[in-house]
């Protein structure tokens, strides 16, 4: 298993926590729905690239930098940290694990 789907697998498992955590916290169905959503993509994508088909880093790009641009806007527009910059430090390194 390389560098890649390790990074992909964390930032799957770690969407899909902060979607289950930002329902618990406030109630959200739209974080729920989305951290699920997009955690099972990225989960989806990491047994893709394990079955060696390109596609499923392309898979990745796709929705690491979605996730990335939506949480910027998100620490742009709340100014907290949490959990914003943390999904955008994980989505960095996720591009980056892929990318490089």
């Amino acid at each position: 298993m390389n560098l890649s789907v390790i990074a992909t697998i964390a930032y799957g498992v770690l969407a899909i926590a902060g979607g289950v955590m930002g329902y618990v916290k406030s109630q959200s169905q739209a974080s729920l729905i989305s951290g699920i959503i997009s955690g099972a993509l990225l989960l989806v994508a990491s047994i893709v690239q394990l079955s060696g088909q390109d596609w499923g880093k392309y898979l990745v790009v796709a929705i690491a930098a979605a996730l990335v641009v939506v949480f910027i806007v998100r620490l742009a527009k709340t100014q907290k940290f949490m959990p914003a910059g943390i999904m955008i430090i994980a989505g960095v390194a996720t591009l980056g694990a892929v990318l490089l």
